[in-house]
């Protein structure tokens, strides 16, 4: 561990899936001002060659290509050819998601599985390849994107929560069979975050302000909110963290209401 810049990533060779927008632009821009070779991955090519140019421009280093992560072929070979081209895989980061909201009883088969494909299923390519070549090199930090509606959830949220949830028992089987590696494998479970993803949200001022008052922050969270976790995470600094799901949110998941009882 250093113990001059322990949240330093100077000689790290990072991987962002989802770097074309939202918190998965913003992971990407953390990392490469914290010194890492960036290696920025989105569905939408254009989008991840867009944040290349950004962080270029910046002084950082990074590069950029298409990947669709419900592919796991193309997951491997991605991953591969980084790692033949780069040396080695410091870390991996997923971030893409989807939602359907709508009742469950009103939910179509093809909504099911397009939520499960991009959440859940593209989530556990991700992290076996990464593991997989991770658990060679004996090191390696994987983080994944849950949600606190993996533990709390409303109507119309219940595919996606659910695959948010699977995304933590993933994470937690896989630091247990990679610990013995020296791999670190953790979730990170953002609030309400200003992204495309909430896009509709964001278009709704009521809902956008009884989402803000549910925390204890009374706000929404900006994706540059959630980067610094995913730093640290990456980071020499939290060498001992594994298995774990650090709650980005505001205070969400902590609190039970806003009533104030008489007296207080």
């Amino acid at each position: 561990m250093s113990e001059e810049r322990p949240f330093g990533l100077g000689d790290r060779i990072t991987v962002v899936i989802g770097a074309g927008s939202g918190i998965g632009a913003a992971i990407a821009t953390a990392f490469a001002r914290q010194g890492a070779t960036t290696v920025c991955l989105d569905l939408d090519g254009e989008a991840a060659a867009r944040e290349q140019a950004k962080i270029s421009a910046d002084g950082g280093v990074a590069e950029s290509q298409a990947l669709d992560i419900r592919d796991a072929a193309a997951v491997a070979a991605c991953f591969q050819d980084v790692r033949d081209r780069r040396g080695r895989i410091d870390t991996v980061v997923s971030t893409p998601a989807v939602n359907v909201r709508k009742p469950m009883l009103d939910y179509e088969i093809e909504e099911l599985d397009r939520v499960i494909d991009l959440n859940l299923k593209g989530t556990f390519h991700v992290l076996q390849a990464g593991g997989r070549l991770m658990r060679e090199q004996k090191s390696g930090s994987l983080i994944a994107l849950s949600s606190i509606r993996s533990v709390v959830v409303e109507p119309g949220q219940a595919v996606y929560a659910a695959t948010k949830a699977g995304i933590v028992q993933l994470v937690r089987t896989l630091a247990a069979e990679l610990g013995p590696f020296g791999v670190r494998v953790n979730a990170i479970a953002p609030g309400v975050v200003e992204t495309p993803l909430t896009g509709p949200i964001l278009a709704n001022p009521d809902w956008y302000d009884a989402y803000a008052a549910k925390s204890a922050l009374q706000r929404w969270a900006k994706p540059e909110e959630i980067a610094g976790p995913a730093v640290f995470l990456a980071s020499d600094a939290s060498s001992f963290v594994t298995g774990t799901v650090l709650f980005v949110d505001g205070g969400w998941t902590a609190i039970d209401g806003r009533f104030t009882p008489p007296g207080m």
